[in-house]
């Protein structure tokens, strides 16, 4: 943990003292699209959810995350742009009640992911552009995170993006996924389009779509629907590892503040509806859907 925050403050600072750090926004977007965030901080809190064990009463929990990441300039070409996100979340199960704590299986539970995105965007000419993201991670329970034994998964995204107009923009590709020696492929179809100066619509499915209001230049109102998977590979000192997999999806409404040219926040608040969910052996989901609540702190990319 301290060679991890070592090592993102030397990126920061190295970020920081070199120009190119704002061309994070040569990307695609439309007028009133929210702002790009160089450095990002968010915890999310999903109280009230309950598990069991064959032979033990339901028991409650909250389930609860911190995630950091930052973009740093990788290439920064006319034509090329390539960035790098390192990432890192830390989740945890928060159990709620008096006496032992009888799903043994979630004692002292700390799940831990780090990862690394490679986004490039090549602009083929000032309206069309070819993006594509790397997504690498390793996620399992603290004792094991960094073990050569759990499996690292990897996805990738890719598609071609079109600015049919001023107030459109379309795309198309696909996403391709390994999870623990599990491969998945999907079609992804993406677009933004503005009613109006101030509201307009973002797609890009299956993960998202959202509703989009500009209140103010630096207030937006966000009602959307989007999509998220978590995996993580739990190793025991006593027993064979096994997975913790869910699927859900959050519906609600996000508020987007900045606060000047360089910090802002966004608070989520809404329903996440759990699809499907993967427990380790002789545990069952009571309770897997409910209340969900986000806070995110961001900071944008500096102009030098």
């Amino acid at each position: 943990m301290k060679l991890l925050a070592v090592i993102t403050v030397v990126l920061i600072l190295y970020c920081i003292n070199i120009s190119c750090v704002s061309a994070q926004d040569y990307k695609p977007g439309l007028p009133g699209m929210g702002p790009s965030k160089w450095i990002t901080l968010k915890h999310t809190q999903a109280p009230d959810r309950m598990f069991r064990t064959p032979h033990t009463k339901a028991r409650s929990y909250t389930q609860e995350d911190v995630y950091m990441k930052v973009w740093l300039p990788v290439y920064m070409g006319p034509r090329v742009r390539v960035i790098a996100g390192p990432q890192y979340r830390t989740e945890q199960l928060a159990y709620h009640g008096n006496g032992e704590n009888p799903l043994k299986a979630f004692s002292n539970w700390n799940l831990r992911s780090l990862g690394l995105d490679l986004k490039s965007v090549v602009a083929l000419d000032t309206t069309s552009w070819l993006v594509a993201n790397l997504h690498a991670n390793q996620c399992s329970n603290l004792n094991a995170i960094g073990d050569s034994r759990v499996p690292a998964n990897f996805t990738l995204c890719a598609l071609y993006l079109k600015r049919k107009s001023s107030r459109k923009e379309v795309g198309a590709g696909f996403v391709a996924n390994r999870l623990f020696n599990s491969y998945t492929f999907m079609p992804v179809l993406m677009m933004n389009y503005n009613f109006s100066s101030r509201s307009g619509i973002e797609m890009s499915l299956p993960q998202k779509i959202a509703w989009r209001n500009n209140l103010t230049p630096s207030d937006i109102i966000y009602i959307k629907a989007e999509a998220m998977s978590r995996s993580y590979y739990i190793r025991y000192d006593d027993k064979e590892s096994s997975p913790f997999r869910r699927t859900e999806i959050d519906f609600g409404v996000t508020y987007n503040k900045q606060f000047n040219k360089l910090m802002g926040a966004e608070i989520f608040g809404g329903y996440r509806q759990n699809l499907s969910c993967q427990m380790p052996s002789d545990i069952y989901a009571v309770k897997n859907s409910g209340a969900v609540f986000t806070l995110e702190l961001y900071v944008k990319p500096p102009r030098i």
